[in-house]
């Protein structure tokens, strides 16, 4: 397997996902940018180096990133040229283990996305499936027994070499706050190989629950099992909570986990409320979460903030990215309502970033007459001692920084976008058409 993996096609394909993948740099420095040259230069050599047993692993950078709920997580990032040389041993094991990946497993697969996930357990739940078990495994990634791993792995790798350079990766010290703390659990989060040594590991669940005959989604280690009555449901999240800490030795977040209804069930950032149009009774469609809507707005206030030193055509632009991206991932859910008032929203902070640019009272005065204000109103308006807020919502910027106007500086309305790209939500088999 280790000839597949220095393969030259092989390594020069992994060196231009590493770089579209972007990303910091790790312990040594050495930026994304800086790739494609070091691997003209020291391919021969890095590939000799693996084939004779002489590479060695480097140090992995701990970077804590805020969560939503408050707390952090801790990502591991490998060097950049880790990240190669791991992308290369991905790329080799996806062809050998995606072929058995069950149909029901979404996470990080070639073809398949959180949508289709959603939309299966949103079947599962108009079929009458409502009793769902929701199993929250405690820090995952932080918890994955590295022998259970292996043995998963050498039964189809039996290259000892592909798996000893795997396992120096599995053990490769992390550097946190300048110090070095060693690893003997765990897949660190940032690197090309943690997906899929997770979907691996994970496949195991995955084969138990279709042996068993249980319907059920996953997204990576998001999984949820779906039964049509509580005492099959009690019984089967027992199951699988012995299954987990037994077979593949990982602790379940008990306090996070339990028996729902879909009204209290969240996927993936969506919810599921009942619909009562008429002939649709014990029927679900699917909503944005509270925190996918405070996420989004958390988002937008960092870029429409007054004080940020940016133009109106870079905060347009960055709005639209942020934008666009919500709202395709959240494609699926009912927005019209929620997006219509949040367009309004962002367009008086834009006026309230416009006004304040602007200044001094003259020269309010003065872009006041150019956008058509008379001279008694421009005048009293840019003396006034009103709040830029409450000017912002105001008929005088309403009527003259018009959604036409800010749409020729960039701007886009999510309302109007959302209307693009939403789908028609019809089932085909795994996935859907839009």
């Amino acid at each position: 397997m280790l000839e597949e993996v220095i393969n030259i096609r092989n390594m020069q394909q992994a060196c231009i996902r590493v770089v579209q993948n972007k990303g910091s740099a790790g312990v040594d420095g050495m930026s994304v940018n800086a790739l494609k040259d070091y691997v003209r230069m020291n391919r021969v050599l890095t590939a000799k180096a693996l084939k004779d047993g002489e590479y060695r692993s480097q140090t992995i950078l701990g970077v804590s990133i805020p969560k939503s709920n408050g707390k952090t997580r801790l990502l591991g990032i490998p060097t950049v040229c880790d990240r190669w040389l791991q992308q290369c041993v991905a790329q080799v094991l996806e062809l050998k283990f995606e072929f058995d990946f069950k149909p029901h497993s979404y996470g990080f697969r070639p073809g398949k996305n959180a949508q289709q996930c959603v939309l299966q357990s949103q079947q599962y739940i108009n079929e009458g499936f409502q009793h769902i078990v929701d199993i929250d495994l405690k820090s995952f990634f932080d918890e994955v027994d590295h022998c259970v791993l292996l043995q998963l792995l050498y039964r189809k790798v039996k290259c000892k070499a592909t798996l000893k350079l795997i396992r120096s990766w599995l053990r490769a010290p992390i550097m946190i706050d300048g110090k070095l703390t060693k690893r003997r659990k765990g897949v660190p989060q940032g690197s090309p190989l943690s997906p899929l040594l997770s979907n691996i590991m994970l496949h195991e669940l995955d084969r138990h629950l279709e042996k068993c005959g249980i319907k059920y989604v996953r997204y990576a280690d998001d999984f949820s099992i779906y039964c049509n009555k509580k005492s099959e449901a009690r019984k089967m999240g027992n199951e699988v909570f012995l299954f987990l800490k037994n077979k593949l030795k990982l602790p379940i977040n008990l306090d996070k986990s339990g028996i729902r209804r879909p009204v209290n069930f969240k996927l993936l950032g969506y919810e599921f409320v009942p619909t009562y149009e008429k002939g649709t009774k014990g029927k679900y469609q699917l909503v944005v979460s509270e925190s996918g809507w405070k996420e989004l707005k958390n988002k937008i206030r960092v870029i429409t903030r007054k004080t940020a030193p940016l133009t109106l055509a870079e905060r347009t632009k960055q709005l639209k990215g942020v934008c666009r991206g919500w709202v395709n991932y959240f494609r699926l859910a009912s927005l019209v309502g929620k997006l219509g008032t949040l367009d309004s929203w962002v367009r008086n902070r834009l006026r309230y970033c416009i006004w304040k640019d602007w200044k001094k009272a003259e020269r309010r005065r003065k872009n006041l007459m150019r956008l058509g204000v008379d001279y008694q109103h421009a005048y009293a308006w840019s003396r006034t001692r009103k709040g830029g807020w409450t000017i912002a919502q105001s008929p005088i910027m309403t009527t003259t920084i018009t959604l036409e106007r800010l749409a020729k500086r960039g701007y886009e309305s999510m309302l109007d976008y959302y209307l693009k790209v939403r789908p028609e939500q019809t089932f085909m088999g795994n996935s859907f058409t839009s």
